[in-house]
């Protein structure tokens, strides 16, 4: 499938088990979708472009990567989205955050999408 990334990775792959089991409770489940998010975010923002910067260490200045470009936004996807923004918020804290919500109304084809 074209533009579908599959995370194979060992870590992943046992904190998704561990949040399918019927014995996982609430607190638990919350910690391991945090922990995925922060897993997942870490490879998808691996292509962030970066530009030098010059900073004063305490030794001497130097030149260092940083982020390039504008600042980051967050979009979860409904409800589910939800409990991955502290993962993601834990890798770019300076990330902004919205909010996507569509209302279904009674008439075909009368949806509306609201950003905030």
């Amino acid at each position: 499938m074209e533009n579908v990334t599959v995370f194979n990775h060992p870590l992943i792959q046992h904190k998704i088990s561990l949040l399918r089991d019927k014995n996982t409770d609430t607190n638990e489940f919350r910690r391991l979708v945090e922990e995925i998010a922060m897993l997942e975010g870490f490879e998808a923002l691996s292509d962030l472009p970066l530009e030098d910067r010059e900073v004063e260490t305490p030794i001497e200045k130097c030149t260092t990567p940083v982020l390039a470009g504008r600042k980051l936004v967050l979009a979860p996807i409904l409800r589910a989205g939800l409990g991955m923004v502290p993962g993601m918020l834990a890798l770019v804290p300076s990330a902004s955050i919205i909010q996507v919500y569509a209302v279904t109304k009674m008439s075909p084809l009368a949806n509306d999408l609201f950003f905030f």
